[in-house]
């Protein structure tokens, strides 16, 4: 395939799990992005399964929970990797592809920001991808919010303030995906923010 030499403001696609991977709940975000002339970064669907896995070690040391348990989910954790190690490899050779983090990564990045107690929802690990898309070098993020999601606002738009005294860089914006939020406010929002992107993309 011709692969032409344009560089493009490269903004990270975080949040709940569905509205974050179902187009019809995000109001096609990824092709909105797109047609605004940015690169759409949206982490694996795969990972929130080991975010669930890799909970299992808090609850075992933390709150008394079962050790055969966490012994069966870390199992778990090496046979998916396994799976997918391929794959990986050949991202890691690839000059245009990222190769996902392991989930002790993203629970590294968490961990000076928000404790790994957090659990509900996408606890901890939606600061982790956050924080993986940052490290990655992709520092516009649009944070996915759906139904004014308690857990989502707390480790979503609560670490926001956070990550940009630590990377002043990190150009992140929380966008609410409620039946009755204005489609022209989240519009408006997300231009501002790939205004920034381009600003930041030239210096």
């Amino acid at each position: 395939m011709p692969i032409l030499d344009i560089q493009k403001p490269r903004v990270g696609i975080v949040g709940e799990i569905l509205v974050k991977f179902m187009p019809a709940a995000n109001n096609y975000l990824v092709e909105l992005l797109e047609s605004e002339g940015a690169e759409a970064v949206v982490p694996d669907l795969l990972d929130f399964l080991f975010y669930c896995f890799y909970n299992s070690n808090f609850k075992a040391k933390e709150l008394g929970m079962s050790k055969r348990t966490a012994f069966l989910c870390n199992s778990g954790i090496k046979f998916l990797e396994f799976i997918r190690s391929t794959s990986r490899k050949e991202f890691a050779k690839s000059r245009h592809f990222s190769a996902p983090a392991d989930i002790r990564e993203l629970a590294e990045y968490a961990k000076p920001i928000v404790s790994l107690g957090n659990q509900t929802g996408e606890g901890w690990f939606l600061t982790g991808e956050m924080m993986e898309l940052i490290h990655e070098g992709v520092n516009n993020i649009v944070c996915t919010q759906p139904f004014g999601c308690l857990p989502n606002h707390v480790v979503g738009k609560g670490v926001i303030k956070e990550i940009r005294r630590q990377y002043p860089l990190a150009n992140i914006v929380a966008i609410d995906y409620d039946p009755g939020a204005s489609e022209v406010n989240q519009l408006n929002r997300i231009k501002l923010m790939l205004s920034t992107a381009q600003k930041n993309l030239k210096k």
